[in-house]
C-alpha cells in the first residue's frame, strides 16, 4: 500500500471548483461524482454518508470535513475531493466553515480497510502545506499531484 492519496483517488472524482451553499448540497454533488466512478447509487452513498454525519460531524478543523461510509458494492477504498469556491458549515469541531472535502467510501464488510484508508486521508490533510496547496490549486490535475506528492510528508 502507497502512503500517498494518489491509489485511493484514482479511481475517484476530482472536483477542483465546486459550487455549493450548504453542507446537504455538498454531499449529495459529491455523491453523485461518486456514484459515476464506483456504479453504487447515489442515493445509497448519499443516505450513507448522511447516515454517519448523524453520529457527529466528520469536519476536523482547519477548513477541512472527511465524509466517509461503508457501503455493499465498493470493492476496496476510493476516495474523492472537493475544494469548494467558498467555504460551507459542516459544524466543525473549530467552529470554521470547510472548503476541502475528502469523501472516502469503504466495503461494507472490511471496517479495517476503512479505518487505514480514513487514518492516511486524515494524517495528510492535518499538514497546512497540504492544505495551502489544495486552496491554490486550479485544475484536477494539479490536486492530484499534490496528493500524489504527499508521499514523503505523511510518511512520519
Amino acid at each position: 500500500m502507497t502512503r500517498d492519496l494518489s491509489d485511493l483517488l484514482s479511481g475517484g472524482p476530482v472536483l477542483p471548483a465546486l459550487n455549493c451553499s450548504s453542507a446537504k448540497q455538498v454531499f449529495s454533488r459529491l455523491s453523485n461524482a461518486m456514484a459515476e466512478k464506483t456504479g453504487v447509487s447515489e442515493r445509497d452513498i448519499q443516505r450513507a454518508i448522511l447516515e454517519r454525519e448523524k453520529l457527529g460531524s466528520t469536519a476536523v478543523g482547519h477548513g477541512v470535513v472527511l465524509p466517509h461510509a461503508r457501503l455493499p458494492g465498493i470493492v476496496s477504498p476510493i476516495g474523492g475531493f472537493a475544494r469548494l469556491i467558498a467555504p460551507v458549515d459542516f459544524d466543525a469541531v473549530d467552529e470554521q466553515p470547510c472548503d476541502l472535502v475528502f469523501m472516502l467510501l469503504a466495503s461494507d464488510g472490511d471496517g479495517a480497510d476503512h479505518l487505514r484508508a480514513l487514518a492516511k486521508v486524515a494524517r495528510v490533510m492535518r499538514q497546512s502545506s497540504i492544505r495551502n496547496q489544495l486552496r491554490e490549486a486550479t485544475t484536477e490535475q494539479d490536486i492530484r499531484d499534490i496528493f500524489g506528492a504527499s508521499v514523503t510528508s505523511s510518511a512520519a
